[in-house]
C-alpha cells in the first residue's frame, strides 16, 4: 500500500534517501567500470551490461520516487536484476580477475536491493536480501571470507538491512499512531459538537418535562420519571460514557461527570481518578442507584450533589440530596416487607467490591450515601 489514510507514505523520506544512495552507487559503478574495463575479456559486452544497469536504475529511481514501484513485485524484480547483473561478471571477466576483484557492477551498487527490501518489508527480509547479495558474490568467487576484520561485506549488508528496516518499521508505526490520534481527536470534536447541540435541545426539553411532570403529579408523574431516565441516558451517550469502559484501568471522573443534570450537581477532582475497570463501573452503578432513590423518594424539587474525593488510601464518593430524608426505622421496615433494593443495589454492591456504603439520614435533614473503596482492596488493582 503506497498511500495511507492520511494520503502520505510514512516511508517516503526513506525512499527518497535511498534513491540518493542509488545515484552515488551508480556513479561509483561507472567509475569502477572505466577503471577495470581494459582488463576484462569482453569489454564491449561489459559496456552493454553497464548500459542495462543505468537504464534499470533510471526506472527504479522514477518508480520509487513516484511511488508506483513501492510494492512487492517491483522489489522482487530488483532482486532478480541484481542477481543477473552480478552473475554476468562471468561473461566478461576471467576466473583470476574475479578472484582478485569485486564482482561487477560492484557490491556497493548491489546494496540498493538490500535497502529497497528493508524499506518495503522490514528488517528481517532486508537482512535476507543482504544475504542474497553476499551469496551471489561468494558463488562467483567460489568462496566466502570469514575474516570480518578485512572483509566486512557481511556485516555491512546485514547492518544496512537491519538499520533501514527498523527505521521503516518505526516510521510506519509512528504514522499509524498519528492516524489513530487524529481519528480520535476528530471523533471527540464531533462528540463535543453533538453534545452541545443535544444539550441545548433534547436534554433541556427532557429535563423540563421531568421537572414539570413531578410538580404536576398524578398521571403525569410516570411520564416525568420516563423523561428523567431518558435525560440521564442521553447525557451518558453524548458524553461518551454510555459505553462500557475498556482497558484494565478507567478514569472515574468522566463516568460521574455524565451524571450531571439540572437536578444533579457534581464536584470532581481536576486530575484523573484511575481505578480497576470493574470497580469504576460498579461504583458508577451504585451512584446511579442512589440518584434513582432521590428521584423516587426525595420529591420532585429535590436536588442531588455528588462529591468525589481521591484520598491517599481510598476513594470516597458522597451522594447527598436536600429531600425530606428517611424516617428512623423506615429501611428496616422496608426490608422486612421484602423491599431489599437498597441493601442489594448499593450496600451489597459495595461489599462485593471490598468497600463500604454508609447511609446518613433522618427526617428533615436529607439523605447522604458515603461510598468508600480502599486502595489495594480485594478487587482494586
Amino acid at each position: 500500500m503506497v498511500k495511507s489514510e492520511l494520503g502520505a507514505d510514512p516511508a517516503a523520506p526513506l525512499w527518497r534517501a535511498a534513491q540518493g544512495f542509488r545515484l552515488l552507487s551508480c556513479i561509483y559503478a561507472v567509475g569502477f567500470q572505466v577503471a577495470v574495463n581494459p582488463d576484462l575479456e569482453r569489454p564491449v559486452l561489459a559496456w552493454v551490461l553497464l548500459g542495462v544497469l543505468l537504464a534499470w536504475n533510471v526506472a527504479c529511481g522514477a518508480a520509487y520516487l513516484q511511488g508506483f514501484g513501492r510494492r512487492t513485485a517491483w522489489v522482487t524484480a530488483e532482486l532478480v536484476v541484481m542477481v543477473a547483473l552480478v552473475s554476468s561478471t562471468v561473461l566478461v571477466a576471467s576466473d583470476q580477475w574475479m578472484q582478485d576483484n569485486q564482482s561487477l557492477p560492484t557490491t556497493l551498487w548491489a546494496t540498493n536491493v538490500t535497502i529497497s527490501a528493508a524499506i518495503q518489508f522490514g528488517p528481517f527480509l532486508g537482512m535476507g536480501a543482504g544475504l542474497v547479495v553476499i551469496a551471489v558474490s561468494a558463488a562467483l568467487k567460489e568462496s566466502i571470507s570469514v575474516n570480518l576484520g578485512r572483509h566486512a561485506t557481511i556485516v555491512i549488508e546485514l547492518a544496512v538491512g537491519l538499520g533501514v528496516g527498523m527505521a521503516a518499521l518505526i516510521a510506519r508505526r509512528a504514522h499509524a499512531e498519528l492516524e489513530r490520534a487524529t481519528r480520535l481527536a476528530a471523533a471527540l470534536e464531533e462528540r463535543e459538537r453533538l453534545s452541545r447541540e443535544v444539550h441545548d435541545g433534547a436534554i433541556q426539553v427532557l429535563a423540563l418535562v421531568a421537572r414539570r411532570g413531578r410538580e404536576i403529579g398524578g398521571a403525569t408523574e410516570e411520564l416525568a420519571e420516563l423523561a428523567g431516565e431518558q435525560e440521564r441516558a442521553l447525557r451518558r451517550l453524548v458524553s461518551g460514557d454510555g459505553e462500557l469502559p475498556t482497558g484494565d484501568r478507567v478514569d472515574l471522573v468522566p463516568l460521574l461527570r455524565a451524571r450531571e443534570a439540572d437536578a444533579v450537581s457534581t464536584s470532581l477532582p481536576a486530575t484523573p481518578v484511575m481505578l480497576d475497570a470493574t470497580i469504576a463501573t460498579e461504583l458508577d452503578a451504585a451512584v446511579g442507584n442512589a440518584l434513582d432513590n432521590v428521584v423516587a423518594h426525595a420529591g420532585p424539587n429535590a436536588h442531588a450533589y455528588i462529591l468525589l474525593e481521591d484520598l491517599d488510601d481510598s476513594v470516597v464518593i458522597s451522594v447527598r440530596d436536600d429531600g425530606p430524608g428517611i424516617a428512623p426505622g423506615r429501611l428496616a421496615e422496608a426490608a422486612s416487607q421484602g423491599h431489599i433494593g437498597v441493601s442489594k443495589s448499593i450496600v451489597g454492591r459495595m461489599e462485593w467490591l471490598g468497600g463500604s456504603a454508609t447511609l446518613n439520614t433522618g427526617t428533615g435533614i436529607g439523605t447522604e450515601w458515603e461510598l468508600t473503596i480502599p486502595r489495594g482492596s480485594a478487587r482494586e488493582i
